[in-house]
């Protein structure tokens, strides 16, 4: 919002998740304007993005839909990992978070790592999801070179 001329925050549900202040520094913005009970139907544009098809569900079994102007779209679905395949497989968290033991990427399983947003409920950055796949590709390396010994 402190790039941007105007910003859209599009929300499923009628509320926002986040942190009581973090609600109100988005509700302060004059900037921000948030479309709550909205999903994307998707997106248009002919050489570049011009804007996105909104379905607002207004009440039980009504729904209207819209568009609004657009040049930019980022998308953040909810902050769970996706590990529900690796359930039973290696151990997860309360959260469903992969558990790594100490500062390494090493798993529950022997020869198996984790890196990214699935091992970090803290961060859950780029930046540091890419530092983590260079910690397990190091660990696994390692892993590998010494079960050759």
């Amino acid at each position: 919002s402190n790039l941007a001329q105007k910003v859209y925050l599009i929300v499923r549900k009628d509320y926002l998740r986040a942190s009581k202040v973090m609600q109100k520094r988005v509700m302060d913005k004059d900037n921000i304007t948030i479309l709550f009970n909205t999903n994307t139907l998707g997106l248009f544009g002919s050489e570049f993005l011009e804007g996105a098809h909104l379905v607002e569900h207004v009440g039980t079994d009504k729904e209207r839909k819209f568009d609004i102007n657009i040049d930019g779209f980022f998308l953040a679905i909810g902050h769970n990992p996706n590990t529900e395949i690796f359930k039973g497989q290696v151990d997860l968290d309360a959260q469903g978070y992969v558990v790594v033991s100490g500062g390494s990427t090493a798993t529950s399983v022997p020869g198996v790592f984790a890196a990214g947003d699935v091992a970090d409920p803290h961060y859950q950055q780029a930046i540091s999801a890419a530092g983590t796949g260079c910690r397990a590709a190091l660990d696994a390396e390692r892993f590998i070179m010494e079960s050759q010994s």
